[in-house]
Order: structure tokens, then C-alpha cells, then sequence
């Protein structure tokens, strides 16, 4: 009876493309990931540049 279950179920992952489709959408949120964090890094970079005079100024004006 259980060789007849697995049969069936990969029978149907086969059928569905369930077992590639799983996959792909695994690698496909990892390089969404990567790209959402490469462009929080630029962001924070660019707006660091901008930013640390005021944050300085700020801080020299603080006793």
C-alpha cells in the first residue's frame, strides 16, 4: 500500500511540475532577496554621504 501512495504521489508530481516548480520559485525568491539587499546597501551608502554632515553638525552642537 505504501509503495502504491509514493507511486501515485510522485505520479503527480511529475504531472503538476510540482517538484521543479518548488525549485524554481526557491532560486527565484533568493535572487529577489539579493537584489532587495543590494539596494538597501546603495541606498544606505548614498544617503550616508549625504546625511554625516548634518549628523556632525548635530553632534558639535550637542555640550
Amino acid at each position: 500500500m505504501l509503495r502504491l501512495t509514493m507511486w501515485i504521489a510522485r505520479s503527480s508530481a511529475r504531472l503538476t511540475g510540482a517538484d521543479r516548480e518548488e525549485g524554481a520559485a526557491s532560486v527565484e525568491y533568493a535572487l529577489l532577496a539579493s537584489l532587495i539587499a543590494a539596494v538597501i546597501v546603495a541606498v544606505v551608502r548614498i544617503l550616508g554621504q549625504n546625511v554625516q554632515p548634518g549628523f556632525e553638525t548635530v553632534s558639535t552642537q550637542i555640550p
